[in-house]
């Protein structure tokens, strides 16, 4: 019922040598904890819908996600989203590359992108 993520980004070496193993920093519905070490990730689940048929139960769910990277600098915000598009395209689709930032308050940077991921049930 939900997009295995996680699962893809941390049997990733690329991804784990960037957001660590114990944990992996990548978290769900766009929230990081409080202090987390960076550079971390952060999806959270924008839409989606069940494959419908007229005779008989979905076999599949369609998803978009969007994935936030917050870091310290900007190449390695670069490197941790990088590292997460080798490992999700293999499994599912990138279709949107989002902004590039900087927030002013806590001066980390921020990338962002768009994933379309089908999830057989």
């Amino acid at each position: 019922m939900f997009p295995p993520i996680f699962q893809v980004a941390a049997a990733d070496p690329g991804v784990t040598a960037v957001l660590g193993t114990s944990p992996v920093r990548l978290f769900p519905f766009g929230e990081a904890p409080e202090g987390v070490t960076l550079p971390y990730a952060v999806w959270q689940l924008v839409s989606g819908s069940p494959e419908n048929y007229l005779a008989g139960r979905p076999d599949i769910d369609g998803f978009t996600l969007q994935i936030d990277v917050y870091a310290a600098t900007g190449s390695s915000a670069r490197a941790v989203g990088k590292a997460l598009r080798d490992a999700i395209e293999l499994n599912a689709y990138i279709v949107r590359w989002g902004g590039e930032s900087r927030d002013n308050e806590t001066n980390r940077y921020r990338l962002s992108f768009d994933v379309d991921w089908l999830t057989p049930r």
